[in-house]
């Protein structure tokens, strides 16, 4: 009973203390250290409840460069064995507990980013790890530390390991051929310091000949004349050497006379910053400008006449290179012929250019006198006329057809027409009437042969009996347009009919025969023929000419139209025979209805 009344005296002794913190921090082990003070109150922050193996993960939610380290598998942390973080560090201990100790004797660097080599071995810690940091904050560049060492001035950037080692600062090892200067020939003996002038700037040392034998360039003479690309022709196993090969390493061969020139005879004034062969031209014009008689209409390609041996010596000119081969007469002629004074491009190159007094044509066929004449001779003829518009074949190629046949004179070839109708006018049976388009009918062998008119084209295709018909049976006169087109025209004659039922004689007959008739009286004229009707001729009813501009003449469809002499009730009756009569037979009546008897009489009741 004692112990249960101590027991509640101590709840409420720390009752409201268990009210404000809760259950764990009223139980909570001991004091956390320095740097957990702000979450020793929120449990959670570090514990999850009933899962001891989760509180890992509070702490790396916490330390984010650990966890990042045990994930990546970098760093300290990432490169030790997978353990709980308590395994190592734990806490309620007090506030100055150190929960992090590191021997540093027995610490093994090579588990951490940075392994110590070389120089680095012996260093003690606190040459890199400075105090108020974390362990793995110290600097991992060479730079950081041994900037006061570097005599560079961060002229070379900060990749010191480039040059130097981990065994002696002062060490360097520098490979020279991953820069873009390669040292080559005497260069590789050269001292640095040579070319380095300033130690502490290595990158702005020269890259240039020019830049380091400048002085030698004004000794040998050039003074700058030749521009500052030296390694055109001396190179680095001497100075001193020329290596230049003219006929090699330009683009312009000395041959000749030019091989005994001196340089500077070609390679005159001064080119700074180029290549001095980038302002002399290939050419011989621009040596030789003050020698060019044709004030440069022929271009710059004077080797094409003269040669290296001697400017002044006799042409070797190939005329067939030119835009004018000189073929038949014209290879016999003088060059003055030509060419009048020494431009010799003024020449003219087509042939009215000499020839125009020549010209029979007085221009009508324009300037392309080679389409009939030749260079053998002015006077012969070689015209192909089937390069024009109208080539000749058939009656046309005969010879008995000279040029006279259809050009009148020289002046007027090309106005000569090259339609049938302007030669062949005369030749029109037709009077114009079928147009000028002769060819549709006539051919080139001979103007009158048989015409090859289709005359499906027309306006009338012939078809059936009409086919093997003479046009002379339809065509009375050449005027063949004034043919008629219907049935009537030609046919007026074989009309039984006499007009009585109209010209549209193909309602019943076909262009198979005359004598062939088709009508379908129930189709084409909603009068269907039964009975009597059947045998009735066309007459019978069809007794009037048709009207003017009708097929045919009009008949009523009542029986009174053509019966009314048959009725001999004189329309007592009315005009409804067919009430009695049928069309079997007109005296035929219709049979009575059941119930009646007697006969029909005018006003009674049968």
């Amino acid at each position: 009973m004692a112990w249960r009344l101590l027991l509640l005296g101590l709840l409420l002794l720390v009752a409201p203390h268990l009210h404000a913190q809760g259950l764990e921090s009223a139980l909570s082990p001991g004091p956390v250290i320095r740097g957990h003070v702000k979450v020793e109150d929120q449990c959670a922050s570090c514990h999850v409840r009933f899962d001891r193996a989760a509180q890992d993960g509070r702490c790396t939610e916490c330390h984010k460069e650990v966890g990042q380290d045990i994930k990546s598998r970098a760093g300290f942390h990432g490169r030790q064995k997978p353990q709980a973080c308590r395994t190592c560090h734990t806490d309620h201990k007090g506030r100055e507990m150190q929960i992090a100790p590191l021997d540093k004797k027995s610490f093994d660097h090579k588990q951490t980013d940075w392994a110590l080599q070389g120089a680095h071995a012996p260093v003690d810690c606190a040459k890199c790890h400075t105090s108020g940091k974390r362990w793995a904050e110290a600097p991992q560049d060479c730079n950081a530390c041994h900037r006061k060492d570097d005599v560079h001035k961060g002229s070379l950037g900060p990749k010191c390991a480039d040059c130097h080692t981990e065994n002696r600062w002062a060490e360097a090892k520098f490979d020279h051929d991953t820069t873009k200067f390669a040292l080559k020939g005497k260069h590789v003996d050269v001292k640095c310091r040579d070319c380095h002038r300033d130690g502490q700037a290595y990158a702005d040392a020269p890259g240039t000949c020019v830049g380091c034998h400048r002085t030698d360039d004004r000794d040998k003479g050039h003074k700058g004349r030749y521009g500052d690309k030296c390694e055109s022709c001396h190179d680095a196993k001497s100075w001193r050497g020329i290596s230049f090969n003219h006929d090699t390493d330009t683009r312009y061969l000395l041959r000749g006379k030019h091989r005994a020139v001196k340089c500077d005879n070609c390679h005159t004034g001064t080119v700074p910053n180029a290549l001095y062969r980038d302002k002399l031209g290939n050419d011989c014009l621009s040596c030789h400008k003050k020698d060019d008689k044709h004030k440069g209409s022929l271009g710059t390609e004077c080797q094409a006449c003269h040669q290296e041996s001697s400017w002044k010596e006799t042409a070797r000119f190939d005329h067939d290179r030119s835009r004018f081969p000189l073929l038949g007469k014209h290879a016999d002629a003088d060059c003055k012929a030509c060419h009048k004074t020494t431009s010799y491009r003024d020449a003219p190159s087509t042939c009215i250019g000499c020839h125009r007094a020549d010209d029979k044509h007085e221009r009508n066929l324009g300037e392309g006198c080679g389409a009939c004449h030749g260079e053998r001779t002015w006077k012969i003829p070689r015209f192909d006329h089937e390069v024009t518009r109208f080539a000749l074949r058939g009656g046309h190629a005969v010879q008995a057809v000279t040029c006279k046949s259809c050009h009148a004179d020289l002046k007027h070839y090309r106005d000569t027409p090259r339609d049938c109708i302007g030669c062949h006018k005369k030749d029109d049976k037709h009077e114009a009437q079928l147009g000028e388009r002769c060819e549709s009918c006539h051919t080139d062998v001979r103007w009158r042969d048989t015409p090859r008119f289709d005359h499906a084209r027309a306006r009338f295709p012939l078809v059936g009996a009409h086919l093997p018909l003479k046009c002379s049976a339809c065509h009375a006169t050449p005027r063949y347009r004034d043919a008629a087109r219907d049935c009537v025209g030609c046919h007026r004659k074989d009309d039984k009919h006499k007009d009585a039922l109209g010209t549209a004689c193909e309602s019943c007959h076909n262009q198979r025969a005359w004598a062939l008739v088709r009508y379908d009286h129930a189709r084409q004229a909603r009068y269907p023929l039964e009975g009597g009707h059947a045998r009735a001729s066309c007459a019978a009813c069809h007794r009037q000419p048709a009207p003017a501009g009708k097929a045919i003449a009009p008949v009523g469809r009542e029986c009174i139209a053509c019966h009314r002499s048959d009725d001999a009730h004189d329309g007592g009756f009315g005009s409804r025979c067919d009430t009695c009569h049928v069309v079997t037979d007109w005296k035929s009546l219709r049979a009575r209805r059941p119930g009646t008897g007697g006969t029909a009489t005018p006003g009674g009741t049968p």
